[in-house]
């Protein structure tokens, strides 16, 4: 066996979401701020992101994570996050795995009962507190960046549906949110194709008809996915919702999604429907769950925003390392429309 180059990956999901975190293998990206590196290694190492993700090595249904030393000095490590079409600047899913297998595999110091950790992504600091009992990390809690509402109740026209109202938010990437029941969804398992096909659909005519620009940071202007929320009802005291989130080029998140649910806590908050300190517990397709909570306002230039509070659990899958045989046809992988769907 002969590999052109070697890649240790931890396996990991977050409450079901895939995230899948490099150990070994890589180096990090040069850059003044976590953004810079980001931009850097998606221009000149995005091959990695396609070796790891696409077919024959990699999947759709997953993300992959690297971990790097923090660009700022009050920050313990950095974290770039890689999705099948897009390097966001946050993904709260991949924060919980990434922290989660640099605690368990000893890249981070775990101290029991709870080890507080600060990860430089490209949308900010975030500042996490770990859960920790015999050796395990229990549960992730990680205030995000600050979450806004940049469009509210804004009708859209959609090819094949027409007229829809809809909000635009940002959570550490851009959502376009919509009442699924508007679109007769109840947001149940079985839904799932069809969710992901109207999602890209509605995704691609909100970026087109709603600009979206992160006012602090021109360069985060896309509209990255699309979110289905539902009913609000009272469980045990506790405001609970379902919502799915589409991934592109064309899946859903296994999980509640935690920078979608930091943009649907800013939504709610802007609605006066949920209040700073409020519990709000979000879940997913699969019903896993996010305890949720706003910490407290604040603003983004000239938008009102809040900070949004998010816990979830992570599980370690396995340990891989994946190479590229100098005669492989495939070394970046590649992509068929039977599971990509794009």
């Amino acid at each position: 066996m002969k590999f052109d180059r070697l890649i240790t990956v931890v396996g990991a999901h977050a409450e079901g979401e895939v995230g899948r975190v490099i150990t070994g293998g890589v180096l990090p990206p040069p850059g003044r701020t976590m953004f810079e590196r980001m931009s850097a290694f998606q221009r000149e190492h995005s091959g990695i992101r396609d070796l790891l993700l696409g077919d024959p090595r990699g999947s759709v249904n997953a993300a992959v994570n690297l971990i790097t030393p923090a660009a700022r000095p009050d920050a313990d490590f950095g974290m770039i996050v890689m999705e099948s079409d897009y390097f966001p600047p946050m993904s709260g899913s991949n924060l919980i795995c990434t922290v989660t297998v640099a605690l368990e595999t000893g890249i981070v110091p775990m101290r029991e009962p709870t080890t507080r950790v600060r990860v430089d992504t490209p949308a900010g600091l975030v500042e996490v507190e770990a859960h920790c009992d015999s050796g395990r990390c229990k549960r992730i809690t990680f205030r995000n960046v600050p979450a806004f509402v940049l469009h509210r109740d804004r009708p859209i026209e959609v090819s094949g549906i027409g007229t829809l109202q809809v909000d635009v938010a940002y959570g550490g990437m851009m959502y376009c949110l919509v009442d699924a029941g508007a679109l007769g969804l109840s947001l149940d398992r079985d839904e799932a194709r069809d969710l992901v096909d109207l999602g890209e659909k509605i995704k691609a005519a909100s970026a087109e008809q709603l600009p979206s620009v992160h006012p602090e940071n021109s360069n985060i202007h896309t509209i990255n996915q699309t979110e289905f929320t539902g009913p609000i009802v009272n469980l045990g005291g506790v405001k609970t919702s379902k919502n799915a989130v589409v991934v592109s080029p064309g899946r859903l998140d296994r999980c509640p999604c935690g920078t979608g649910t930091s943009a649907r806590l800013a939504l709610l908050h802007a609605r006066g429907t949920l209040q700073v300190g409020e519990c709000f517990r979000h879940l997913s397709i699969l019903d896993t769950s996010f305890e949720c909570r706003i910490v407290e306002e604040t603003n983004v230039g000239p938008l009102a925003a809040i900070v949004p509070e998010i816990s979830g659990r992570a599980w370690l899958t396995g340990i891989s390392q994946y190479g590229v045989d100098p005669d492989d046809p495939f070394p970046t992988g590649y992509r068929l429309s039977d599971t990509w769907f794009r």
